[in-house]
Parts: structure tokens; C-alpha cells; sequence
């Protein structure tokens, strides 16, 4: 029985000894810089979801902006800054499109919900000794 048990460990030390020297090479490049740059967009006029962003970073310095049309007919613009004195900031703004956005309504289907039947037992009378002290 200990034999097994020696084999177990020595597998499992085998195989971490293994996996080790990856884990070691993947911490030498945590401390490069970051660096990255993205944007989408999407228009859906059936839903009337419109929106879009845009970021890049360049080490702890991060710029973007990013916007959406509110259910009241503005564009909300966000210009958003980030960085490790300043922290993050934003500035928002409102810009009006001319007409109030609507938004599709999916249909509710109706369901009949079946009103389950009261069944009333009759009440059982019942004399309760009373105490007096």
C-alpha cells in the first residue's frame, strides 16, 4: 500500500517539475508594458440599440470614449482618461438627436392560469379547558 503512495507522489512531483519552468517564463513578461487599441460599433434599428466605443492603452495611460442614445433622444458622448496619478476621469455630455428613440416592445404572451378550487373542511369545535390561577 505505501508503495502506491510513493508512485503518487512521485507522478504528481514529476509533473509539476514539468509544468514549473512555463509558470516561471510567463512571470518574466508581467511587467512589460500594456498595450492595446479597440473599438466597435453597433446600429440595430429594430431594437434602436446604437452605441459605440473606443479605447487604447499605452502602459498605465488609458484614453477612450464611448457613446449611446438614451430611450429620450440625446447621445450621451463619455471622453473617459485614466492614469495612475489622475485616476479616472470622465466627461460627459449630452448631444440632442431631434426625435425621441423608441424602443422594440417584444409581444407578452398570455397565459391563462388556471384558478386552483378551495376545498373548506369543516370547522371542528373543540373545548378548551380554561385555567384560572
Amino acid at each position: 500500500m505505501a508503495f502506491k503512495y510513493f508512485a503518487l507522489f512521485a507522478l504528481v512531483a514529476v509533473a509539476s517539475a514539468a509544468v514549473l519552468p512555463v509558470a516561471y517564463k510567463q512571470v518574466e513578461y508581467a511587467d512589460a508594458p500594456a498595450e492595446y487599441q479597440f473599438n466597435y460599433e453597433v446600429h440595430d434599428d429594430h431594437t434602436g440599440d446604437i452605441k459605440s466605443q473606443q479605447e487604447q492603452r499605452h502602459g498605465d495611460n488609458v484614453v477612450g470614449q464611448y457613446t449611446l442614445i438614451d430611450a429620450d433622444g440625446y447621445r450621451r458622448v463619455v471622453d473617459y482618461t485614466a492614469d495612475e496619478h489622475n485616476g479616472f476621469n470622465a466627461v460627459v455630455r449630452r448631444e440632442p438627436l431631434g426625435q425621441k428613440v423608441v424602443k422594440a416592445v417584444l409581444p407578452v404572451a398570455k397565459v391563462a392560469v388556471p384558478v386552483a378550487k378551495v376545498y373548506s373542511a369543516p370547522i371542528a369545535k373543540v373545548a378548551i379547558p380554561s385555567y384560572h390561577y
